[in-house]
Parts: C-alpha cells; sequence; structure tokens
C-alpha cells in the first residue's frame, strides 16, 4: 500500500465541516489552511474521498511543497519533483490552474509554461524521449501560491465534485451542490426533522438534505478523472468504494422535507433534478411563496438562499422579501432558520439578529450564514 497526502480545497469558512468528514472516513489530517484541507491515506482514499466527501471541490494528490521566489528556482525545483511517480510515458499533462496570493511570481500564465517545461524536462531524462505524444490518461496538475511557497497536487477528480451529475437544469444564481451540504451540515438538521426551503430554485438544498438523509454517496451518480489510473490504483479500489456508497443507503426511511419557488418552471425543473438524484420521494414541491409559509409542524428548520439583489435595480424589492421571512419566522416560533445572503441590511428587515453569523466567501462573493436558533424540541 502507498501513502500519499492529499490536498481536499472547500470554501473558505467551511474547512471544519470538511475537517470532520474525512475524520468520518477514517483519514488522518495532516493539517488545516485557508480553504482547503490536508490529509493522509493510502490509494483507496482517492476512491473513497471522491465518493463519499460532500464539501471539497475536488480530490489532489499533494506532490510537492517547495519556496520560489524566481521563475529559475520554480522551473528547478518543479524538474525535482519524481513526476514519474504518478504520470506514465504516454500520459497527458499539463498545469491545469496556477493561482498565486502575495507570492513575487504572480503571473498565472508564465507559471503554467515553465513548470510544464520543467517537467518535460524531468521525464525525457527518465523516460529516455525527446518528444511526448501524450494520448494516454489525462493528469492536469493544480498550484497554489500563497506567500512565495507553491503547493502543488495533481487533480484526481476531473469535473468538479460539486457537480453530483443531478443538476440537469438550473435557475437563477444557483448556490453549489457542495455549498449547500456544508451549510446544511453546519445546522443541527437530521432525517427526522421538517426542512423548507422556501426560495428552493433549482432544489439545491432539499435535495443535498435527502441525500443526506438517505446516505448517498455524493459521487454515486458521476465519474472521476483518476478511474482510467490503473498503474496508481487497482480497479478494485474504485469497485469497492461503489460497493460501500450501495451498502449505506437507507432504503425506507420517511423525510419531510419541502421546496417551495414563485416561479413554477423553476420547479418543474426541480422535481426533475430529485428525480435524477434518486431522491424524490423524499422531497414535496410546490409553485408557492414565501408570504405563504406556514407549518403545523413544530420545531422544523428552515435552510434557504433567498434573493441577493446583487444588482442595483433588484435592491428595492429586497425589503419586501426579507419582511416577508420574518413574518414566516415569527408564525412559525419554535422553528430554526438558517439563511445564506449577500444582502448586508438581511437582518434589519427580518426584524430579529441573528443568534449567529458565520462569513463565508461564496467564490468572490461575501456571503453571511445567518444562524435564528429556535427552542429545542423537548426530550421524548
Amino acid at each position: 500500500m502507498s501513502r500519499y497526502e492529499y490536498i481536499a480545497p472547500c470554501h473558505f469558512g467551511l474547512e471544519a465541516i470538511l475537517k470532520r468528514e474525512i475524520t468520518d472516513l477514517g483519514y488522518e489530517i495532516v493539517s488545516v489552511e485557508d480553504g482547503r484541507v490536508i490529509f493522509a491515506g493510502d490509494e483507496s482514499a482517492i476512491c473513497r474521498a471522491n465518493m463519499f466527501l460532500r464539501t471539497t471541490e475536488r480530490v489532489l494528490i499533494k506532490v510537492a511543497k517547495f519556496k520560489a521566489e524566481t521563475f529559475e528556482e520554480l522551473f528547478q525545483k518543479t524538474k525535482e519533483v519524481p513526476w514519474e511517480q504518478f504520470i506514465p510515458k504516454d500520459g497527458k499533462f499539463w498545469v491545469a490552474k496556477a493561482t498565486s496570493i502575495k507570492s513575487k511570481l504572480f503571473s498565472p500564465s508564465d507559471i503554467q509554461s515553465i513548470m510544464k517545461k520543467a517537467m518535460v524536462e524531468r521525464l525525457k531524462g527518465v523516460y529516455k524521449l525527446e518528444w511526448f505524444e501524450e494520448s494516454g490518461n489525462e493528469y492536469p496538475v493544480r498550484v497554489t501560491f500563497m506567500k512565495d511557497e507553491i503547493t502543488i497536487g495533481i487533480d484526481t477528480s476531473g469535473v468538479s465534485l460539486h457537480k453530483r451529475g443531478y443538476r440537469k437544469l438550473i435557475s437563477k444564481a444557483p448556490i453549489t451542490e457542495t455549498l449547500a451540504a456544508a451549510l446544511i451540515m453546519l445546522t443541527p438538521w437530521n432525517k427526522e426533522r421538517v426542512l423548507i426551503d422556501p426560495f428552493c430554485g433549482s432544489g439545491t438544498f432539499p435535495i443535498e438534505a435527502a441525500m443526506i438523509g438517505a446516505r448517498i454517496a455524493p459521487g454515486l451518480n458521476r465519474s472521476f478523472l483518476a478511474e482510467n489510473w490503473t498503474d496508481l490504483i487497482p480497479k478494485k479500489a474504485w469497485y469497492e468504494a461503489v460497493e460501500e456508497a450501495n451498502d449505506l443507503i437507507l432504503h425506507d426511511i420517511e423525510m419531510n422535507i419541502q421546496g417551495y419557488d414563485i416561479d413554477g418552471e423553476v420547479i418543474k425543473a426541480a422535481k426533475q433534478n430529485a428525480e435524477v438524484a434518486g431522491v424524490d420521494q423524499y422531497i414535496h414541491f410546490q409553485k408557492r411563496s414565501v408570504s405563504e409559509l406556514s407549518s403545523p409542524k413544530k420545531y422544523g428548520f428552515i435552510i434557504t438562499n433567498p434573493p441577493y439583489g446583487e444588482r442595483l435595480e433588484e435592491k428595492s424589492a429586497m425589503p419586501p422579501i426579507y419582511q416577508e421571512i420574518g413574518q414566516a419566522m415569527k408564525r412559525l416560533d419554535t422553528w430554526s432558520c438558517y439563511l445564506i445572503t449577500s444582502y448586508e441590511d438581511a437582518e434589519k428587515h427580518i426584524g430579529r439578529q441573528a443568534d449567529r453569523n458565520r462569513k463565508i466567501y461564496n467564490g468572490m462573493l461575501k456571503t453571511y450564514f445567518y444562524q435564528f436558533m429556535g427552542p429545542k424540541p423537548p426530550k421524548r
């Protein structure tokens, strides 16, 4: 068994959730950094992490970390990396993404081309080749510079892991699946409790909640780039991960999850997405506005991503929406409400200060996850 270190990137502010997920899978945490968690495991960890982690964007094999302040230094140190341990003779390799923060080397395209040259030089020497056909499997490299220190990883996922394969139809301004899952996991919601998303859009929150409740692995309906790397990972490891995922699913459970939106077309799309995800039996979708939000049930959860009013002309429509959310919360006075928004005046118009508030970066957008806690249900 080989032992590797892996890099799992996530949204800034949600590292603790990802760390918990990785620990639950049984892997050792090496370090937690801004926007990523580094962990250690054998080669089967590639299969299991891709299959089961709900809150990471991708899984990378960490191949090197070093300091480089000049392009010459970057070239020489990249050339020292034992690339042949990962990339076969016919492998197709390139630096797919380079990001640089507070570093002397900051041009992504220069970093990419210099590193590719260094990789070619290294592999030419090892494989005694003058030219690489690159006709085989793909090995995209992703690098991050932080204060002149570079971390290099080879991507095992391919298409980002937030693309679970169920969201064929997308409504306006969707929230990613990985972010939705992380936010649900930040709340005390569990499958026994009612959950309503009154601004459900294409259904991401309800679908992710249903998948969490039914223990459906997020990677079950898709494929991963590293599935073809038979020289690194035995095919058997992938079959075992799929088998483990299928064994974990809870089939005969009941959940009360509801998704509402005022746009009927969007509700249709959400229903189709839930079908593809295999969770349509757990979710009730309905065309309904937030002003009609009510429930006879007690101690439920609202988890939602209301409109932000990002464009100036939408700003005037925001106060009434947030006032309606506040009124709904008054009607559902034993419920807890969690909402993510970049709208600065959310609390003011809801008419209540959040019990907790977390800053989360959704891409470049600074958003707040407002947490309004309801009372705890009485012990049975």
